[in-house]
């Protein structure tokens, strides 16, 4: 429930009670009171949960930003090991599947 819902909804439930006479017979105040406290309750949580959920988000992305920097300097590494360093070539060219070529189209 967004603000301007909830502002409309709690202005209706103090009505309810202010003005009884309103509230037509089939209308549980009650219930629309646990209802209320419920999804007030639950808003703190979620508000809550959403804010964790948001910065485990931006470390998930810090983290894997650096491991793939890190990556990058062993790729250009071993890049450049490849032509003289036995092994390396196969390290790279399995690592290199990554970065596929693009052919361009001569522009004349």
């Amino acid at each position: 429930m967004g603000d301007k819902t909830l502002s409309f909804v709690e202005k209706a439930q103090d009505y309810a009670h202010k003005y009884p006479q309103f509230c037509p017979s089939y209308l549980n105040v009650t219930a629309f009171d646990t209802d209320m406290t419920d999804a007030t309750g639950l808003r703190t949580v979620h508000i809550s949960a959403r804010q964790l959920s948001d910065n485990i988000d931006d470390t998930v992305m810090v983290a894997g930003s650096e491991a793939y920097q890190a990556a990058l300097t062993f790729y250009n590494t071993v890049k450049a090991a490849a032509q003289d360093i036995p092994g390396a070539k196969e390290v790279y060219n399995d690592l290199k599947a990554r970065f596929p070529r693009v052919k361009r189209k001569n522009e004349d």
